[in-house]
């Protein structure tokens, strides 16, 4: 019998969690701090998040253990009539859980809560150096309708 996943907003307590599947991933590993590095800046941000009704910072359970994480974003827009999208961020699958569906399942429950919220369209980016991801979104029905561009500071 498969353990079903349960979906919560993240609370304080997930962070390290949190921060760790952002860590373990070659891209994250680059950009990321753990350790004694990690609660200043990623606390700071969880209290804004949490304090923003547009801004859904999820962590998906198994059996009681954090085992993904993604962030969703509703942004309001003046074009098409007004409406609102939904940006989904730092997708994450636990390691010793990828290749499960728990990714699947996880984009699922965000398009429906973009749904609930009233959203129009779901957009999300994924990093060039990330093919298998590419191929995961293409497969949910994402399409490369657009190309993003970014300026780091």
């Amino acid at each position: 019998m498969e353990i079903p996943l349960q979906f919560r907003l993240a609370t304080e307590s997930d962070l390290a969690n949190i921060v760790e599947m952002l860590l373990d991933d070659p891209l994250g590993a680059k950009r990321e701090k753990g350790a004694a590095d990690f609660f200043q800046p990623y606390g700071d941000a969880f209290k804004q998040i949490r304090n923003d009704q547009n801004h859904e910072l999820t962590v998906v359970e198994r059996d009681g253990e954090i085992v993904g994480t993604y962030h969703l974003t509703f942004i309001q827009y003046l074009t098409h009539q007004g409406g609102l999208r939904a940006q989904i961020e730092a997708v994450r699958v636990a390691s010793k859980c990828r290749g499960e569906g728990i990714g699947r399942e996880m984009l699922s429950y965000a398009i429906r809560r973009a749904r609930e919220k009233g959203c129009y369209m779901v957009q999300l980016t994924t990093d060039k150096q990330r093919p298998e991801a590419l191929k995961f979104y293409q497969q949910l029905g994402f399409v490369g309708s657009h190309e993003g561009m970014k300026l780091k500071f």
